[in-house]
């Protein structure tokens, strides 16, 4: 079970990992983590990084080491990982490899009242994605290729993973909008008439799933 962490945001542990080796501030931090594409492998908001940078230094994971200015520029604070941030930085990489986690995204979100749209159109809606899922399959297969010739396999295994998610997407998505299109997809003929008669009853409908009565 994933253990409560006294910085939770997932933007806490990319600051970390780009500040093992340099001691940096926030702005040199957020030019780090843009260089180093965290903004494509994390959900960063930009906005709170000057309070996750706070906050990691409240937990004793940063220290402050010094200060600099830059003409009439504010004064930047500078900081760099402690030995308590390493550990953390350590601890937390090996939770998030070892204990997987259900991630509740738009799309299941949307699949989980995929009812209340007729299959028609649900059919054609998949498709439209499928078309954007192909496109981003086709950039990161270009990303990849043109990085693996500048990168060791080691740094680009979030990419191969992430393309490995946008296949298996892609492929789940084709076979249920397959079984759409040719009218194989389990009790179909029931879902189309819901909305003949102006729309889904969701009590009823449940019902109807257990076998409580016929639609």
């Amino acid at each position: 079970m994933a253990r409560k962490r006294k910085v939770g945001n997932l933007l806490a542990l990319a600051v970390l990992a780009v500040m093992q080796d340099e001691s940096m501030h926030r702005y040199q931090i957020a030019a780090r983590l843009r260089e180093y594409g965290k903004d494509q492998d994390m959900d960063i908001k930009w906005g709170s990084l000057y309070t996750v940078v706070q906050n990691l230094a409240k937990a004793g994971f940063l220290e402050v080491v010094g200060s600099e200015r830059d003409g009439a520029r504010p004064e930047r604070v500078i900081y760099r990982i402690t030995a308590a941030g390493r550990a953390e930085l350590v601890d937390w990489t090996r939770e998030l490899i070892a204990e997987p986690e259900p991630e509740r995204g738009r799309y299941i979100a949307g699949l989980s009242i995929l009812a209340v749209l007729p299959p028609d159109e649900v059919a054609e809606l998949l498709g439209s994605r499928l078309g954007v899922l192909r496109e981003q399959i086709a950039q990161v297969k270009k990303d990849l290729s043109d990085l693996s010739a500048k990168l060791p396999r080691l740094f680009l295994i979030e990419s191969e993973y992430g393309l490995a998610v946008l296949e298996a997407e892609a492929e789940w998505t084709r076979a249920l909008r397959a079984e759409l299109l040719d009218g194989t997809f389990p009790g179909q003929a029931e879902w189309k008439s819901w909305h003949s008669r102006g729309g889904v009853d969701t009590a009823r409908a449940r019902k109807y799933v257990e076998g409580a009565e016929q639609p």
